[in-house]
């Protein structure tokens, strides 16, 4: 008989859950027929993340701040960049190269701006990204040309690899 009266017992417990269950979600979709829709929060892509990195360097540029600049770059000795039939390793050396062809006596850094971005994740922590960068310089000149990105994310976001840019000039 002990056992009548436990299985009674648990049954009665289930069925006062399950009805509690359906009770509030009937009193939640009645309440929701007045409520405004949630919207759904899209987690961040591979894609924005990425291009959050640019627009920040662009910013950085135009401001004169090429240290912030040079913040979307993996600040490592196996960095490389490639330009002008320079390769270059490192973040040290980059940010020379910078420095020398941008910030020197008599040089200016101009208003950059990347254009016909084309971000194309290659795997969870990898991502190519080609595009146009413009320099409009004062006096009306502008500078130009095409690069490639190697990008790979990290604990601390996303940052490039491998830099190869090219030049109009």
């Amino acid at each position: 008989m002990k056992k009548t009266y436990r299985t009674i017992l648990v049954f009665s417990c289930m069925a006062l859950a399950v009805t509690s269950a359906l009770a509030q979600t009937a009193s939640e979709n009645r309440a929701g027929q007045n409520a405004r829709p949630v919207k759904t929060i899209k987690p961040p892509t591979a894609e924005s993340e990425i291009r959050a990195v640019l627009d920040a360097q662009v910013a950085a540029w135009n401001a004169g701040k090429l240290e912030e600049f040079m913040d979307g770059y993996w600040r490592s000795s196996m960095l490389s960049f490639y330009s002008g039939g320079r390769k270059l390793s490192g973040w040290d050396a980059t940010l020379e190269r910078y420095r020398k062809t941008y910030q020197a006596e008599g040089k200016e850094m101009g208003k950059l701006a990347f254009t016909e971005l084309d971000i194309q994740p290659l795997s969870e922590s990898t991502a190519l990204v080609r595009g146009r960068w413009g320099l409009q310089m004062s006096g009306g000149k502008e500078l130009g040309g095409l690069y490639t990105l190697a990008f790979r994310r990290f604990k601390n976001g996303w940052k490039i690899i491998h830099d190869h840019t090219s030049s109009n000039q």
